[in-house]
């Protein structure tokens, strides 16, 4: 069974964060999620519903998954240096992270995404990628996979980027399965992206 800190803070996406543990959450033989924040207890999404974050980021760091999501908190957590530096800890000592929408601006800010590819929300693309100068930013692509990282553009896109990782870890036909226990329609493929060009990114 793999353990996955999934990030949560105030201001984070609800979809990018239940969609795409909707998912994973199925296998539950295969995954165990903790939410995690920087002190347990209610944390206020952007839509203001609240999540319990059952652990904290001084608890532990001994996870096999990283999931940070995204959302309009992160222009203050992107400040938050103990959040950075917790970030960069658990993706170090972690078999994959994965990151949704503005997500991918903590993981840029915390160094890990140098040299890789990556992508993000269309509509943010631009900051995010002041984020992280190094990364060699995807302008049009679903999500992006390279090596133990996977990033997804905005939102809804979470969720055929969660279906890719369980199909990369559990193979396709568990994935397929996920989906159709989900009644989800997946974009199997990672350059299905109209939202680049709506946002005048290609």
């Amino acid at each position: 069974m793999r353990t996955i800190a999934a990030l949560i803070f105030p201001g984070f996406e609800l979809l990018d964060v239940f969609g795409p543990l909707e998912m994973f959450g199925l296998l539950d033989t295969d995954f165990h999620i903790d939410l995690v924040a920087q002190k347990p207890g209610p944390v206020p999404s952007s839509q203001r519903l609240e999540a319990i974050a059952a652990k904290s980021i001084n608890e532990t760091i001994g996870y096999d998954i990283l999931f940070v999501p995204g959302g309009r908190g992160v222009r203050e957590e992107i400040k938050n240096h103990d959040l950075l530096e917790w970030i960069e800890e658990v993706s170090k000592n972690a078999q994959y992270t994965l990151s949704v929408c503005t997500g991918s601006a903590l993981l840029a800010k915390a160094g890990l995404l140098d040299g890789r590819r990556a992508t993000t929300n269309k509509a943010a693309f631009g900051w995010v990628a002041e984020q992280g100068p190094d990364v060699d930013w995807i302008q049009q692509a679903r999500w992006v996979e390279d090596g133990p990282f996977y990033t997804s553009s905005g939102v809804s896109a979470g969720m055929d980027m969660a279906l890719a990782a369980i199909a990369g870890m559990h193979g396709s036909e568990t994935a397929e399965r996920v989906a159709n226990i989900c009644e989800y329609t997946w974009h199997r493929d990672s350059t299905h992206d109209p939202f680049a060009k709506l946002h005048g990114l290609v």
